[in-house]
């Protein structure tokens, strides 16, 4: 997806009442203030209250579903004929700040303080999620090239350390 869509599509749902989050490999580079790398979807966080006019939004552009093995009505994917795909994450806001993703039984949920991050794509400024957040929650897992390079970068210019995980994968690979 190129900068100029994902610009595009922020200020318009903005326009709209709409507040998103960019998350994931946009969201990474909307903190270090430049693409970095080519991205094929664009991750946004979205409050559930904002989900059916987000959706019509969406559809009025051609967007349709595409269904995947892990679609939850709380987590799912919409992708037009030019092969541009929206990653929905839907949260509801809690009164602590926090972004309740999925039942609240599930436990899983985004920090207040990761909602308060802003970042710029082509100069254009955009709320995303925190650097700390994104080094978080890109462990636990088998770690692909694009994960170690947004983690390195995310850590260089924030001047945070790089995970233990990453350290080791990168001591591998130079060894």
């Amino acid at each position: 997806m190129k900068a100029e869509t994902v610009v595009e599509i922020y200020w318009k749902l903005k326009k709209i009442g709409i507040q998103i989050w960019l998350d994931g490999g946009w969201g990474v580079d909307a903190l270090l203030g430049k693409q970095t790398r080519e991205h094929n979807d664009i991750d946004i966080i979205i409050q559930k209250k904002d989900l059916k006019n987000a959706k019509e939004f969406f559809q009025n552009l051609g967007y349709k579903s595409i269904q995947r093995d892990d679609t939850r009505s709380w987590n799912f994917v919409l992708g037009d004929d030019n092969g541009n795909e929206i990653d929905f994450h839907v949260i509801e806001i809690n009164e602590m700040g926090d972004g309740i993703y999925g039942p609240k039984e599930n436990g899983d949920f985004y920090p207040a303080s990761s909602l308060m991050a802003r970042g710029a794509i082509n100069n254009a400024d955009v709320h995303c999620l925190s650097a700390e957040y994104q080094i978080a929650s890109h462990t636990g897992y088998s770690l692909k090239e694009k994960d170690i390079f947004d983690v390195k970068n995310l850590c260089k210019k924030f001047k945070l350390p790089l995970p233990k995980e990453y350290e080791e994968v990168i001591h591998k690979a130079n060894s």
